[in-house]
């Protein structure tokens, strides 16, 4: 049998296994997996990782925020997605004041359609547990979106712990995933309020407006909130190393409490912020960088399989035009930081080149993982025969450095910036189509499809 495209001796790399095989591709799926495959057309992998695409479970293209909004759109952002590795976004919605979560999908679907590079999928923001915004999550989810964005903070999205339960037995009631971002609102408001009253309004002074036990105790909180209702929990951006130990600790009794980190907190610390005069805007982001023991204990944690998923939170703001909104105060300064691009490189240098996870942890937390807990596991996030054939050939020995010259993210300035890689990214295929080659994007925009997330999965078991 000859396929449409056959990808020759390369080595398979999956959430489980490492073996060298040829991947068969026919119409847009895999269709195969074998030894001497033949092709119409064929790509030597030979010395190359395959893995499947990487799945970025928490991005913010567009997104308003104040007086401006993130600076990548849907063509810019999922381009600098596929020059990564990824080839799976996962998005939010807000609704407006009085519009309904149906129609916020639609309008929020219809800024990506025609544009977007990658393929996309949506988690649904609730910002109150009113009784008719309860009422239209069967709806969403029959939309296609099956989890649900919560806050602890943040005017106009932060819910009581009544409100709180009140949504994760409805969410929960539907199959539906709550997910949360979790900061103790009262001591970010104390310490926010101490600095403004002593005149403290440099960036640098950011972090001390949310210590980490901040988000230690909203996440501990929340974590009790679900059990007490027996409801399964997600939650983003984990920081700190007390994050990381109130979920460890509820997972003793718990498996369906899950958890995700984000490269930043990986691998910036706390110690960008005494950059001289404003450059410490670059990163202010929330939660905020943390200590260099709050990053290994993060490793530690993705090592263990406690903290199943690594995302980017990408959400740029140019240095120049935007960050510097709040130059007379940080508190006007708009949070996030860029890394759409850079994800799948730095996680495989940092973490599997070091040892601190293995080659299958490292495909299972940026590409498998996310697409089983967001319900769009085996189509996305696989290998196996039936799967899109979103694709990575990944060159372990390639080398680069950082700089924001290199990248394609539609901001001025790069976070890594002087970031030595070891292993890059060589080919992207969406659906059996090359869309990046060697550095070089092919005929892309637009290719990419809505997808419709199916149930949760919330019962993951770590790799050995």
């Amino acid at each position: 049998m000859s396929f449409d495209l056959v990808i020759h001796d390369g080595l398979l790399v999956t959430s489980s296994d490492t073996f060298k095989a040829d991947l068969g591709i026919n119409a847009g799926k895999i269709a195969a997996i074998g030894h001497k495959l033949s092709g119409k057309k064929t790509i030597d992998a030979s010395g190359l990782y395959v893995l499947p695409g990487a799945v970025d479970p928490h991005v913010h293209l567009e997104m308003p925020v104040g007086k401006t909004r993130s600076s990548d759109d849907w063509f810019t952002g999922t381009l600098a997605a596929a020059y990564g590795g990824t080839t799976t976004v996962i998005d939010f919605v807000e609704a407006l004041p009085q519009q309904s979560l149906v129609e916020a999908l639609i309008d929020r679907k219809s800024l990506a359609e025609n544009r977007a590079v990658i393929d996309y999928a949506f988690h649904m923001t609730l910002a109150d547990a009113k009784e008719y915004t309860l009422e239209e999550i069967p709806a969403v989810i029959n939309a296609g979106v099956t989890s649900f964005k919560t806050y602890t903070t943040y005017e106009g999205f932060r819910l009581s712990d009544s409100e709180f339960l009140r949504i994760l037995k409805a969410v929960s009631t539907y199959n539906g995933l709550v997910i949360v971002h979790a900061e103790n609102d009262s001591i970010i408001k104390h310490f926010t309020q101490e600095l403004i009253d002593s005149g403290n309004m440099a960036p640098r002074f950011h972090p001390l407006s949310r210590p980490a036990i901040a988000e230690g105790e909203a996440i501990g909180r929340i974590l009790s909130l679900a059990e007490a209702v027996d409801a399964p929990i997600y939650i983003v951006h984990i920081s700190s190393a007390i994050g990381a130990k109130e979920l460890a600790n509820a997972q003793i009794q718990r498996k369906n409490v899950l958890g995700e980190t984000c490269v930043q907190y990986l691998l910036l610390t706390e110690a960008e912020y005494q950059q001289p005069g404003f450059e410490a805007a670059k990163y202010v982001c929330q939660p905020p960088l943390r200590k260099s023991g709050d990053c290994a204990a993060l490793w530690k944690a993705l090592g263990d399989g406690s903290i199943l998923t690594i995302g980017t939170d990408h959400c740029p703001f140019n240095f120049v035009g935007q960050k510097d909104l709040g130059s007379e105060r940080f508190t006007d300064i708009p949070g996030g930081l860029p890394g759409i691009e850079s994800r799948l490189s730095l996680v495989y240098s940092s973490g599997v080149a070091k040892g601190l996870i293995s080659l299958n942890q490292w495909v299972s937390l940026c590409c498998t993982n996310p697409a089983v807990i967001f319900g769009l596991h085996p189509q996305k996030g696989s290998l196996l025969p039936g799967a899109d054939a979103d694709i990575v050939i990944f060159d372990p020995t390639l080398k680069k450095t950082i700089s924001h010259n290199m990248l394609h993210e539609n901001v001025d300035y790069t976070p890594y910036e002087g970031y030595e890689l070891q292993g890059y990214p060589v080919k992207t295929l969406l659906r059996g189509e090359v869309i990046i080659n060697n550095g070089k994007a092919i005929d892309i925009k637009g290719k990419g499809k809505y997808l419709k997330c199916g149930p949760p999965q919330v019962n993951l078991q770590p790799l050995p």
